[in-house]
């Protein structure tokens, strides 16, 4: 049995031991008043009051702080000093013996194991008992009288010790496991956010490359043919490139606001997903001279009733792949097809370009974002490749999949 101090903080313990407090200070309060109408000298009445006195005090200032921390020394001062008061009082009023029923079990509460708490309940019962009989006057019949009375007290004493043994032990375990499901508890959350962390500093990377960093590429290819075109002199045409690189900066910071208030890209809250399409490939044949075309089999108001996180699916694969072709591929011909399939809406980007080999280690950051976008979305993707042969990325998002937010 451990030293119950460590199971005040248990809310049971809590509220039990301010009943215990309640229960002793009332019982010695009426005891106290049945001596005043008993038939007790003077003294022997101070005697007796002051005995209730200093057991009242010590239980105060000795046995309550032992019971919520780990005093043992209080704990050991205060039992002995209690028994000595009890014993002390029966003897000049033997009337006052059922003050037993309080200060009996105060001897396991204040007790670390078992085995020191029943000696200092027999302990307490023979003090009582001796106490008793020399009230009765030593004799033998008073011996008799008081002998059945003892043995009843020790049994009932001995029941209830264990009793608050086994229902201490049980809340300390209850404790222990409610404050290891706590922990679990705040282990999972911790790591849930852990993860969430993550995955938005994943989803943030995706997006960053998907509009960002791809607007800075084309920036940066428009600014080197510009430069090139204007030291030959091509003044108009660099003019051209100037006013493309204004407007995929100011694409761009629209970009970059979009991402702080929101995922939804700009271009999306703005036209139907179809329109975007073919703006893009505008633009893309525009700044690198590539002929793209955009074969779309879905009308436009089954694609615009896609769910807002599909199209943004499909429309960062179709950004991702051009991307690719743009800074890899060598291509003079890209087609984008948005179509519906069995299993789901399907965008597929092919091109004429050099190729790659799609088993070789990656060397960026696209491939892998957009295939990470896809699969949380519960699509797949496809990339068949070969070098000299082209490239060909297909996109499937299963009809039946939840909207990516």
């Amino acid at each position: 049995m451990e030293f119950p101090s460590a199971r005040i903080e248990q809310p049971v313990w809590v509220r039990t031991l301010i009943g215990w407090h309640v229960v002793f200070y009332v019982l010695v309060g009426v005891t106290a008043i049945a001596s005043l109408t008993a038939d007790l000298s003077a003294r022997r009445r101070m005697t007796f009051l002051g005995l209730l006195a200093v057991l009242a005090l010590a239980y105060q200032f000795i046995a309550i702080p032992a019971m919520t921390s780990n005093r043992r020394l209080g704990a050991h001062v205060y039992r002995l000093l209690m028994i000595v008061c009890v014993a002390g009082a029966v003897a000049i009023y033997p009337q006052s013996v059922f003050i037993l029923f309080i200060v009996s079990p105060q001897i396991w509460l204040l007790s670390q194991r078992t085995r020191d708490a029943v000696p200092l309940s027999l302990l307490l019962l023979f003090a009582v008992g001796t106490a008793q009989l020399w009230s009765a006057g030593w004799t033998t019949s008073a011996f008799w009288d008081i002998l059945p009375w003892m043995l009843i007290s020790l049994a009932v004493s001995l029941l209830l010790g264990i009793w608050i043994d086994k229902v201490i032990s049980q809340s300390q375990q209850r404790a222990e496991l409610i404050e290891e499901l706590e922990a679990a508890r705040d282990q999972l959350a911790e790591a849930h956010h852990s993860a969430g962390v993550m995955a938005e500093r994943e989803r943030m990377a995706r997006e960053i490359h998907d509009t960002l960093a791809q607007g800075m590429t084309s920036i940066v290819m428009l600014a080197q043919t510009a430069a090139v075109e204007l030291s030959r002199g091509a003044a108009e045409p660099a003019a051209a490139r100037l006013a493309a690189i204004e407007d995929t900066a100011r694409e761009n910071l629209a970009e970059a606001r979009a991402l702080v208030a929101a995922f939804t890209p700009v271009a999306l809250s703005e036209a139907p997903l179809t329109e975007v399409l073919r703006r893009q490939a505008e633009r893309f044949a525009a700044e690198t001279g590539v002929d793209v075309q955009v074969s779309l089999d879905l009308p436009d108001d089954e694609v615009a009733a896609l769910p807002q996180g599909q199209q943004v699916v499909l429309l960062r694969a179709a950004q991702e792949s051009l991307a690719n072709v743009r800074k890899h591929a060598g291509a003079t011909s890209v087609l984008i097809r948005l179509g519906m399939s069995a299993d789901g809406v399907e965008i597929e980007i092919r091109d004429d370009g050099t190729g790659f080999e799609p088993e070789a280690p990656a060397g960026g950051f696209g491939l892998a974002a957009m295939r990470g976008r896809v699969e949380e979305s519960g699509g797949t993707v496809q990339v068949e490749s070969a070098p000299g042969r082209g490239t060909r990325v297909q996109v499937l998002i299963p009809a039946t999949g939840q909207e990516d937010s």
